[in-house]
């Protein structure tokens, strides 16, 4: 028979109940024994509901009080030298401070993240030092399938595996050859995975999405040596490797030869594997096929997926395969039912983690029981498969044929830039060293309560209106006060960057509940593309245009970008999407072209999923880049040589695809480089990069305020690899996740660092 299984399930709550619980221990409101009973609340409710859909393989060890990677790095002890670990178990104040940094006197910065794969989620980077050691400093996957089995519930344990664990961290010495670190991390993998067998489990899931990735000789030779050694660890354990996000191409044949009982694939993402994979794969070996799109919120075809499984078990038999889910439905939200904003024919279209788990079990019963046996579920999705095809609300003409109208000439600025930059420099008169944030500024309870009471009907429009004019005048206020350059109004009216605008698109629906973790405590809840898209009004004019008016100084106008838009919201799955960007696009064309009217004469057109949005292998990049870089010029060039586009991009390795970055063409681009200690600007170095760059100066992921002198360091750093009239001075990122308290000593700070730059330099020049 074959087994319904799922590879991970969402660790927020159905009510994000888990981030609540995560903010008010940071914040000293609650203990940790309250923190671990919400965290021990959301796994049984996860493993029971599980339990009760009727899964044969249900997971543990999937949820995480902060990220699966850090889980991972905690299990095995790799916590770098800086945290002053005791070096037995990981603690969570140790724990936390991976993640977050430490904050005060003597603090020290959290670890590098960045995005996890080509997904939105973002994971600490495992840091290897010279001389690494490791040892099982943490039990959790043992505790929590323990935890589980005292409920009734028989689970499947999932590890990071430990090839995937080292290509994705970073050697932070040079001398440091990452897979070398091998045998003495099979050293902790051993003993962890004993233990599992020990308390009773019998199938242990280990990720290995590296297998997706271009990968060399070596790393290849270390998969092998790995699992020669897992495999012996017990004969009670039965190995499962599973893959997403892509598939395995020229890894296939290492993949086949380890001595493991499964091998999951992604075939939403790459569903050409069950073409090669079923008839390849060694006797004995079982195929889990990952038919139900675990990344989107889209419903599954069940009638598709049922013949995709079956042709696997005409080959392999019913014995040898298992059903899943594409990947973790860590990506998706938890539950279409707690949707209250939706109609039914809409709702008909989507299926969350909940409803997605419930998918793989009726495909498992169709298959196994047949068809008749599950008859009326399968006769509703087939139903509103059918409605999605054809809604009327799908598809708009016009916005079609304006795609098709586009021209070369659309995607290029009247000069280059060695033109505009003197023209720009005389009409904004900025300083050497011009200071500037991201765009956000915090979002603070204040403002979070007066928009529910706007969404409750407490509060009218012209009261709320009222209420933000106020806080844009706070922020501008401020800005002005410490002496910041270039000022933004804040975005206090905006809930999130995506979601602000998707709510103002046609062709895009918001919810209510669909949340999704982004990283530890932050949730993002993206819009859903569900057809053409038009912007029917301007959508940030008129708060741009009141907060220049508020000041002397120049103002940026602030929007999202195209690439960004598209890949941090769920998107159409019924045609390119490359076609759905260049719709997007024009959108935000016809906003640049508002604000430049407006008086608006610096506008940020954020674009930080560009570098996420990549394929994951090589041979694929070039056709993404080229409309990446469209799209971006499409939204961007419609505007004169003295308005100043802007762009951003944070967690972004730009090193392979800089060429491309120099392509957009924005006058001035600001990265995430302080958690990297400036080592992003490298990539801008080598290439030569000719436009001017912002190279974040201080880290807004953690809550510690670094000094002014730490500041003035970093751009120290920078200035030795650029000009002076390349470098602007801002954040990492925007403010929004952070506390008044926390951005006036920072931006204080960053502001008398760029004076003492300014002052350096002025006196190298005499």
């Amino acid at each position: 028979m074959i087994t319904a299984t799922n590879l991970g399930f969402p660790r927020i709550g159905a009510d994000r109940q888990f981030k609540r619980a995560l903010e008010a221990y940071w914040a000293g409101m609650i203990a940790q024994e309250d923190l671990h009973e919400v965290a021990l609340q959301i796994r049984r409710d996860n493993w029971l509901a599980q339990q009760h859909a009727g899964l044969g393989h249900i997971p543990s060890n999937d949820f995480s009080l902060y990220d699966h990677v850090l889980d991972a790095v905690a299990m095995v002890g790799a916590v770098p030298s800086r945290y002053d670990w005791s070096g037995q178990t990981v603690d969570l104040d140790t724990y936390f401070a991976m993640a977050r940094g430490r904050a005060g006197e003597g603090g020290v910065p959290a670890m590098e993240m960045t995005k996890w794969f080509d997904t939105n989620y973002h994971y600490l980077v495992p840091e290897f030092e010279a001389g690494q050691s490791f040892r099982l400093a943490s039990t959790k996957p043992i505790d929590e399938f323990v935890e589980a089995k005292r409920l009734g519930v028989h689970t499947r344990p999932v590890l990071v595996g430990p090839v995937s664990l080292l290509l994705l961290g970073k050697a932070k010495d040079p001398h440091v050859d990452k897979l070398a670190l091998l045998d003495s991390l099979l050293d902790v993998y051993e003993p962890a995975l004993a233990d599992l067998a020990e308390a009773g489990a019998d199938w242990v899931q280990i990720d290995e999405p590296c297998l997706v990735l271009d990968m060399d000789d070596g790393a290849k030779t270390a998969l092998g040596r790995a699992y020669q050694r897992l495999a012996r660890v017990s004969p009670k354990l039965k190995l499962l490797i599973a893959t997403y996000f892509g598939d395995l191409r020229d890894n296939l044949p290492a993949v086949l030869s380890l001595p493991v009982a499964a091998l999951h694939v992604d075939l939403v993402r790459a569903p050409a594997q069950l073409d090669d994979v079923p008839s390849r794969l060694p006797a004995g070996m079982a195929l889990s096929v990952g038919v139900v799109d675990g990344r989107n919120v889209w419903k599954t075809d069940l009638g598709t997926a049922m013949a995709t499984v079956e042709k696997a078990v005409n080959v392999l038999g019913s014995d040898r395969v298992l059903i899943a889910p594409s990947c973790s439905l860590l990506h998706s939200p938890v539950d279409l039912d707690l949707e209250t904003r939706l109609d039914d024919e809409f709702k008909s279209w989507l299926a969350f983690a909940k409803q997605k788990i419930a998918e793989i079990v009726i495909l498992t019963r169709a298959v196994n029981k047949g068809p008749a046996s599950v008859s009326q579920a399968l006769a509703e999705n087939a139903a509103g498969m059918e409605s999605r095809r054809t809604s009327p609300r799908i598809h708009n003409q016009l916005v079609k044929d304006r795609v098709a109208a586009i021209k070369p000439s659309m995607l290029e600025r009247s000069s280059p830039f060695a033109k505009r930059q003197p023209t720009q420099r005389d009409a904004l008169k900025l300083p050497a060293f011009p200071t500037t944030t991201i765009g956000s500024f915090p979002q603070t309870n204040e403002i979070r309560t007066a928009r529910a009471a706007l969404r409750k009907g407490e509060m009218d429009r012209t009261s709320y209106d009222e209420f933000l004019r106020q806080e844009i005048r706070r922020t501008i206020e401020f800005q002005e006060r410490i002496g910041i350059d270039v000022l933004v109004h804040g975005e206090s009216e905006r809930n999130d960057m995506v979601e602000y605008f998707g709510e103002q698109l046609e062709g895009f629906v918001s919810t209510t509940k669909a949340w999704v973790q982004s990283y530890g405590s932050r949730c993002v809840k993206p819009p859903i593309i569900f057809g053409d898209l038009s912007r029917p009004q301007p959508m940030t004019v008129e708060w741009s245009r009141y907060a220049q008016s508020l000041t002397g100084k120049p103002m940026k106008g602030m929007l999202t970008g195209p690439i960004t838009i598209l890949q941090w919201s769920f998107v159409r799955d019924d045609q390119p999407r490359s076609e759905t960007c260049k719709q997007i696009a024009l959108a935000i064309r016809d906003e640049v072209a508002d604000l430049e009217a407006a008086g608006i004469r610096l506008i940020q057109i954020d674009e930080p999923a560009v570098r996420e949005g990549l394929p994951l292998r090589r041979d694929d990049w070039d056709e993404y880049l080229r409309w990446a870089v469209d799209c971006f010029r499409l939204a961007s060039s419609g505007v004169a040589d003295t308005t100043q586009i802007h762009t951003h991009m944070c967690y972004s390795e730009f090193n392979d695809i800089i060429e491309s970055i120099a392509a957009f063409d924005a006058d001035v681009i600001s990265i995430e480089a302080s958690r990297s200690d400036m080592d992003l600007l490298d990539a801008f170095v080598r290439f030569r990069y000719p436009n001017q760059i912002g190279p974040g100066v201080y880290d807004i992921h953690s809550p510690r305020v670094p000094s002014a002198e730490e500041m003035t360091r970093l751009l120290g750093k920078a200035l030795d690899v650029l000009s002076v009239d390349q470098i602007w001075v801002n954040p990492d990122c925007g403010l929004k996740t952070r506390q008044w308290e926390q951005v006036e000593p920072a931006l204080t700070n960053m502001v008398e660092a760029a004076r003492s730059m300014r002052e350096r330099a002025a006196a190298h020049t005499r």
